[in-house]
């Protein structure tokens, strides 16, 4: 899956005091669109991508072939007119810095860069080197917790950067805000050779999927389950049993992943508002290829490679 990149390459300890470096990583944002370069690679819609990297740091030059944007370092101050951006340290992937392009008036459009432009955040979906895919992601979750967080919740005051903690920190009430990580479940409701699956009603995303919905205050993954279930496709389940977690910074959520089979009346009564589809597939009537991406294709591909088995 996209955080498949190695056991040890993500280093996401909080270093607030990391200074940009020749050839770190940075990552912009405008809404729900990355700044990249990107080239196809493949006639199925794989690119390979580039971000921005620090240059000029220390007199320093870009290395031989690496596509970097002129960015002066530590304050970007100046950059296309643009007097008050900064970098923040984000994490280390693969021994790479990463810091998120930011500007202290929190409402101010990330700038234009040379060479690069806004894609969709999809095009990190099917993109290639998978690290920074996984990294561009992961920094898409911060920045919106960086973009909703600069004034208090409590007080209204403007929040400070933790300096010991990745948090904001209000100087008045001493309010502290945490990075936002939502638990949501993701469902393999099976009936033998059979699965349960959906469509979504308004997502960029129209491909097969699974059960999904968010934990709500006082429930356990597996009540969850429960609930989702039947209030999107009105059928009941029984022996629930965990898969496996992807973190999805897309969402800001941690996916949990479950397979469970239908209890009773296979019917369904679906809910209209969320989904545009639910139906009962046979194994052998699937044809989603394995992409290695999202938790809810390899449990599709692995329920039809090995039925409802463990």
């Amino acid at each position: 899956m996209i955080q498949d990149i190695g056991e040890g390459l993500l280093r996401n300890e909080y270093a607030r005091k990391r200074e940009p470096r020749e050839g770190d990583m940075i990552f912009a944002f405008r809404g729900r669109n990355v700044l990249v370069c990107t080239k196809d690679i493949d006639g199925d819609g794989v690119r390979d991508i580039t971000v921005p990297t620090v240059t000029g740091f220390d007199g320093g030059t870009p290395g031989a072939g690496r596509r970097s944007a002129d960015i002066t370092v530590p304050s970007v101050a100046g950059f296309d007119g643009q007097k008050d951006m900064f970098l923040q340290y984000l994490f280390e992937v693969g021994g790479m810095a990463c810091f998120l392009l930011m500007n202290e008036d929190p409402a101010a459009e990330a700038p234009e860069i040379p060479g690069f432009s806004y894609e969709k955040l999809s095009v990190l979906r099917r993109s290639r080197p998978r690290p920074l895919s996984f990294a561009g992601e992961t920094a898409y979750q911060l920045f919106c917790w960086y973009r909703d967080n600069r004034y208090c919740g409590r007080c209204g005051h403007r929040m400070n950067f933790g300096e010991e903690e990745r948090n904001m920190v209000c100087p008045v009430c001493g309010n502290r805000s945490y990075p936002r990580i939502m638990p949501a479940v993701i469902v393999g409701v099976t009936d033998g050779e059979r699965i349960l699956m959906t469509r979504y009603r308004g997502r960029e995303y129209h491909g097969h999927a699974l059960i999904a919905g968010f934990c709500e205050i006082g429930e356990t993954g597996e009540d969850t389950v429960r609930r989702e279930v039947f209030e999107e496709t009105g059928v009941r389940v029984k022996n629930i049993r965990y898969y496996k977690s992807q973190p999805w910074g897309f969402d800001s959520d941690l996916l949990l992943g479950y397979y469970c089979e239908l209890d009773g009346d296979d019917t369904i009564r679906m809910e209209e508002d969320e989904l545009s589809a639910a139906e009962w597939v046979r194994r052998e009537d699937i044809k989603d290829r394995f992409e290695n991406m999202s938790l809810t294709n390899e449990m599709i591909v692995r329920f039809r490679e090995l039925g409802a088995e463990r």
